[in-house]
């Protein structure tokens, strides 16, 4: 913000699924420039900042902070007269035990504007993951917010316990694990029974969500039997009971794979599709690609050239969306557009490639039932004219059947690179890591989307030793052959090579 004094964004990130962050609340860091955050649930929120924004961590572990409050609030003061767009992030609700009050204060106080983007409070959001509504009619007609991180040492509570253990329907205690059982016995004291429905949910509204369900009396000692740690909250009521009906996000006949951790290999930019469809079945993914997609060693020589005499084509075959995406930048970048395609017809090598095609204006001529190379071979059978004259953009490395094919059929066939495959950056603690959480079995399964990612990630791994005893799912074949030169037997190959097949593959091995 150009001149004068900035402005200060005081956001709430929500519970934990970063789906559940507001699209106001997207709107302000996509405009930051400066991040102040907290530790978070999911890193993927950050993604929304631009990547040229400073990004300052003041995060809060149990008996461990980053920056004192009061320092954190001159952090913000200071930004802001530097002129900064400053969003102050935090998990939850800034205004629910987020101090984010004083922090407005401050602001205030040094004449600096503010605004607060409310985030959807885990004190809701977590037990409505866990299928306990916190009222319901006939049952709890209200219901308090409580901390749970009060010092039960400091003399004096400021909990009036004697109103509130019997004064609310349902309970909720934020922060309050490793404070237990003072809190069910000051309830207990206070006339809350102790056969009270309760339970704890520990990261609550993630893949890896857990629900102890236990009563007011019981729930100290089967929280430390069944070893929760935080973050967790702890909610106390008849509401509790629900859950045996409401139950959804851990259901597995809705969510198949919750519980399940899958490691996705994809390029970073592809990764999403793969990734959101899983998680819709409740897996907990580990994005650590194996590739990244750059331009070919030729700096676009090949494809640019190409484009230059694209009159003279009578087909265009593309084999990935990759291609499609690389050879429009080209085209663009040439000063041309579809038009200059003229009367020459289109390939693509399955219903993904042909959408991405069609984002183009483009409407494939030809899209085989088999999404391979063998079955476009089998599609233009009696299509193609006599040495028919074809581009075939794609990968700097790929199969050559679908070339050498076609010049065998008299054709004349142009194969340009317009992107290259290579390993993507890893630092040694991120493969340290990965490696660790693969032979400690804390990976399910591990997925393979093409041959470089099955080459990479043994390169990234050192070898397939970390990958024994993982099952590995190969979106079709091609991949699954790569898999074995290398020494992986796929324990599920999709019988339609493409992302949707894979995760229905995937599926059906659960089964």
């Amino acid at each position: 913000m150009a001149g004068g004094a900035g402005m200060v964004y005081l956001v709430g990130a929500g519970p934990g699924d970063y789906r559940l962050i507001s699209l106001k609340a997207v709107d302000c860091l996509k405009k930051a420039e400066v991040v102040v955050y907290d530790r978070l649930a999911d890193d993927r929120i950050l993604g929304w900042a631009p990547r040229d924004a400073e990004f300052i961590y003041v995060g809060k572990a149990s008996s461990h902070h980053t920056m004192k409050q009061p320092d954190i609030n001159q952090l913000l003061v200071d930004k802001a007269k530097e002129g900064k767009t400053v969003v102050r992030l935090k998990g939850g609700d800034p205004f629910v035990f987020g101090r984010g009050g004083e922090e407005g204060l401050l602001l205030e106080e040094n004449g600096l504007p503010f605004e607060v983007v409310p985030g959807i409070t885990s004190a809701i959001s977590v037990p409505a993951y866990a299928g306990i509504p916190v009222t319901h009619r006939g049952i709890a007609t209200s219901f308090a917010v409580v901390t749970g991180h009060e010092d039960p040492t400091k003399g004096k509570s400021n909990i009036r316990w004697d109103k509130l253990a019997t004064g609310v329907d349902t309970l909720v205690f934020l922060m309050g694990v490793a404070n237990l059982p003072h809190i069910t016995a000051e309830l207990i004291a206070n006339g809350r029974p102790a056969d009270t429905p309760a339970a704890v949910i520990r990261w609550g509204t993630k893949p890896e969500q857990e629900v102890l369900m236990t009563t007011v009396g019981k729930a100290a000692e089967d929280v430390q039997q069944a070893g929760l740690k935080p973050p967790a909250i702890f909610i106390v009521g008849e509401v509790v009971k629900l859950r045996g009906k409401l139950q959804w996000f851990d259901k597995l006949s809705q969510k198949p794979f919750f519980g399940k951790t899958v490691l996705v290999t994809r390029a970073r930019s592809q990764a999403s599709k793969l990734t959101a469809c899983l998680e819709e079945l409740g897996a907990r993914i580990i994005e650590k690609p194996a590739i990244a997609i750059a331009a070919p060693d030729d700096g676009y020589a090949a494809v640019d050239a190409a484009i230059a005499k694209l009159d003279s084509y009578q087909w265009l075959i593309f084999t990935s969306t990759n291609g499609v995406e690389r050879f429009m930048q080209r085209l663009f970048a040439a000063g041309k557009d579809v038009r200059a395609l003229g009367y020459a017809k289109v390939a693509a090598i399955g219903q993904t490639t042909a959408k991405k095609l069609q984002s183009y204006g483009i409407r494939a001529d030809v899209v085989p039932q088999e999404f391979r190379a063998e079955g476009i071979l089998e599609s233009l059978k009696g299509k193609l004219p006599p040495h028919a004259k074809i581009l075939l953009p794609r990968a700097a490395v790929a199969r050559e059947i679908l070339p050498e094919n076609l010049r065998e059929q008299g054709a004349e066939v142009d194969v340009v690179p317009v992107y290259q495959t290579v390993m993507a950056e890893t630092s040694v603690e991120e493969r340290a890591t990965l490696r660790e959480e693969l032979e400690n079995g804390e990976i399910d399964f591990v997925t393979f989307t093409s041959s470089s990612t099955v080459v990479n990630l043994v390169k990234l791994l050192g070898g397939i030793e970390p990958l024994k005893g993982v099952k590995t799912a190969c979106i079709g074949p091609v991949t699954a052959e790569t898999a074995r030169k290398h020494g992986i037997e796929p324990a599920i190959v999709a019988s339609r090579y493409t992302i949707e097949g894979l995760v229905e593959a995937m599926r059906e091995s659960l089964a």
